[in-house]
């Protein structure tokens, strides 16, 4: 079957890599990709966005799949838009409808859903504008630090975690009254700080039936030792250690089933992914907040791991059908991925700097490739987050000194990377062991 991919992130040419290996898998397109992808299938210039230009070269080139990367199109209404035009009805979208994909869109629709199906979460309340003082009255009865989370999609800036409470106020009437997120912030959720490690749950789900992806962990501040400003994340490992067979079952019947059950009972149309970002605090799991499509970097290591067949298990997901899926099979290794960014970057960096080295690393490296442009054969940088060195091997640390040793060799000017991930997964595992 012919296969679009849309998005060109690095999760775009994990997802197109991973698909590219299936028996059933014929033309591959990624709407708009980049220099990787193209690698790989024929990256087309339209937008995610644009769902008629979308529909109309799904079309004209009897696409059969279409995998949804970003969360933007979900929110907007992409699958709604195919499932109410009758020409577009064959067509099997990975994703959910816009009012599932609320639980993403939504800070507060996700929060009275967790509460609605007693899924664990963190005490919190939202406000408006008009709610200000009520507001500022409930942030002085939780101990700092506080957690200010607007409503809707901000580009993944929307969470601010601020240690002052008067800076908190401050920030609070900004998003609120300023609107600093514009209609992000119309709306904002007002937390309690959780204090514990955090863990990524990857779920498939038709909307009754799923089926576990690997779990992961993720790093989001650009410095090491978790320092500095989030980005959109700066690498990832999978397995993780610290997740037993006892704590995943844990997770599983306190967070996945009731959250599937809540998505069956509200009716919500849902053939897609599930991304859990949980905290684990005092070996008990509770809901960070939910995606509604893959996550990146995690993508690169889940992909990396995963064995079974990927096009023929989102089929049967799109098909209504996953309960007749075989077990998923996993990689026995850890994948680790760095993420190279440019210089400057979570803020103002440089683009269109050549990419050396690339081809001249061990053949055991998977690169994959974010915000990159390719002239003739030599590829250039063309975003923040650029390439995505990715290893594997049954040890953590063997994976993870193949990992730097590739970003070490790679070059581009002004490039960045963490030296330190995963670092914190290889030490003494008492300080992940709960009684």
């Amino acid at each position: 079957m012919n296969i679009l991919i849309l998005g060109s992130g690095g999760r775009e040419h994990a997802l197109a890599w991973k698909v590219s290996q299936s028996k059933l898998t014929g033309e591959i397109y990624i709407a708009p990709g980049n220099a990787g992808t193209a690698t790989l299938g024929t990256n087309i210039e339209l937008s995610p966005n644009d769902f008629k230009a979308v529909a109309d070269f799904a079309i004209a080139k009897s696409v059969e799949l279409i995998i949804v990367g970003p969360e933007e199109p979900l929110v907007r209404g992409i699958v709604d838009y195919f499932r109410s035009t009758p020409s577009l009805a064959h067509i099997r979208l990975i994703g959910p409808s816009q009012e599932a994909a609320q639980l993403e869109g939504s800070k507060d629709f996700a929060k009275q859903f967790m509460e609605k199906y007693n899924i664990p979460t963190a005490a919190s309340q939202t406000f408006e504008k008009e709610d200000i003082a009520s507001a500022k009255a409930f942030l002085k009865t939780l101990k700092p630090p506080y957690v200010l989370k607007a409503d809707g999609l901000a580009a993944g800036k929307g969470v601010l975690i601020i240690d002052n409470i008067a800076e908190a106020e401050a920030q609070l009437e900004d998003m609120l009254v300023g609107e600093s997120f514009g209609e992000a912030s119309r709306k904002v959720v007002v937390e309690a700080f959780l204090e514990g490690i955090e863990i990524s749950i990857f779920v498939l789900t038709d909307g009754k039936n799923y089926v576990l992806l690997p779990s992961a962990k993720d790093y989001k501040r650009i410095g090491e030792g978790d320092s500095g400003l989030n980005t959109g994340g700066m690498g990832a490992v999978s397995p993780v250690p610290f997740a037993d067979e006892t704590l995943l079952a844990k997770i599983e019947a306190q967070v996945v089933k009731p959250t599937i059950k809540g998505i069956e009972t509200e009716g919500l149309d849902y053939c897609g992914f599930v991304f859990i970002g949980l905290m684990i605090v005092d070996g008990e799991p509770v809901v960070l907040e939910y995606n509604v499509r893959m996550g990146d970097p995690e993508t690169q290591v889940v992909m990396k791991r995963l064995e079974s067949d990927f096009v023929a298990l989102l089929t049967q997901c799109a098909d209504k059908k996953l309960n007749e899926a075989p077990p998923i099979v996993m990689r026995d290794t850890t994948a680790i991925t760095l993420v190279m960014v440019s210089g400057g970057y979570p803020e103002k960096y440089e683009k269109h700097k050549l990419i050396h080295n690339m081809q001249n690393i061990a053949k055991d490296i998977t690169v994959f490739q974010a915000g990159t442009y390719a002239k003739g054969t030599d590829v250039y940088t063309n975003g923040g987050r650029v390439l995505a060195v990715t290893a594997q091997d049954s040890d953590l640390e063997q994976a993870r000194q193949k990992a730097l040793a590739a970003a070490h060799k790679i070059d581009f000017e002004g490039k960045y990377f963490r030296t330190d991930i995963g670092l914190d997964l290889t030490r003494e595992r008492s300080a992940y062991t709960w009684n």
